[in-house]
């Protein structure tokens, strides 16, 4: 008999990963921006632009969960085996949004536009009002009104701008208006700077899968680093979210978006799991360390 131990199964377990979490984030994008799949549904469910990092971790995970149960492998082992992981493949995930431009990036930040050769410069007097007024039909396109979403915020003398105000030249979707002179495939710019969300992401992901792995040893209850894992993951995504640009639902009143419903049900979760895996643990006095 040839014995096969559970870290002989990752293989399996990355291509599952790949597969159901690529059709799983292409499905919940569609369904974020339903008018756009109905418009061209083979486009938008072939096309690799247009992931939804949640729809990939959702259906992912439920395909590895079904194979694991399969072939005996500890569930909430594999959890917790993976909740590092996880944290830090989202946060370098992210440095591909950035540094491709793929639209997933922040709200206009209204203390600064874009001048000449793409440079950041501070807006003086009604300069936002004026870039959005030259650049009406980009915007009327893109949100329906000049209305636009927008905070400002003007970075600190010991920062650099693009910190606060990025716009995205060369982004990989054409969005905003052309570059000036420029013959490549990607010769677009926003006119008004975005919050760069790709990158503060990294940045806190990196921070928290750091935390994720200096306190890894403290969770002694099969499950519970999983459930941490989530209560981080929620907690992150749904204060990003308000200065990011994503569709709206409505709901009794409220205008959450998908990605805040998904992160704040993924605390209850995560708080859940954790609560109820102690709490059985107590009851059943397992040892440390089992």
């Amino acid at each position: 008999m040839i014995r096969i131990w559970p870290h002989q199964r990752v293989g399996d377990m990355a291509m599952l990963a790949a597969v159901f979490g690529f059709l799983g984030a292409k499905i919940f994008n569609s369904l974020e921006n339903w008018s756009e799949f109905v418009r061209n549904p083979i486009e938008s469910l072939i096309s690799f632009s247009g992931l939804t990092f949640y729809g990939g971790l959702i259906c992912a995970a439920l395909a590895i969960w079904y194979y694991a149960k399969k072939k005996g492998i500890g569930f909430w082992h594999l959890n917790d085996a993976a909740a590092p992981a996880l944290m830090l493949a989202y946060a370098l995930g992210r440095i591909g949004c950035q540094v491709s431009g793929d639209g997933d990036w922040g709200i206009v930040n209204s203390a600064y536009h874009t001048g000449e050769n793409q440079k950041i410069v501070l807006n003086k007097g009604n300069q936002f009002m004026m870039t959005i007024a030259h650049n009406n039909i980009f915007y009327i396109n893109q949100f329906g009104t000049q209305d636009i979403p927008h905070k400002t915020v003007i970075a600190p003398d010991w920062l650099p701008n693009w910190l606060f105000a990025y716009p995205y030249p060369h982004n990989v979707i054409n969005e905003g208006i052309p570059i000036p002179n420029c013959a490549e495939q990607y010769c677009s710019y926003l006119p008004l700077p975005v919050f760069p969300t790709p990158l503060y992401e990294t940045l806190i992901c990196l921070i928290l899968f750091g935390i994720i792995w200096g306190f890894r040893k403290r969770f002694k209850v099969p499950g519970t680093l999983f459930g941490f894992y989530l209560i981080l993951n929620g907690i992150e995504r749904f204060f990003i979210e308000k200065i990011r640009v994503n569709a709206k639902y409505s709901i009794f009143g409220f205008h959450p978006t998908q990605a805040e419903i998904i992160s704040f049900l993924l605390v209850l979760a995560g708080a859940g799991i954790w609560f109820f895996l102690t709490r059985q643990a107590a009851r059943q006095q397992i040892p440390a360390n089992k």
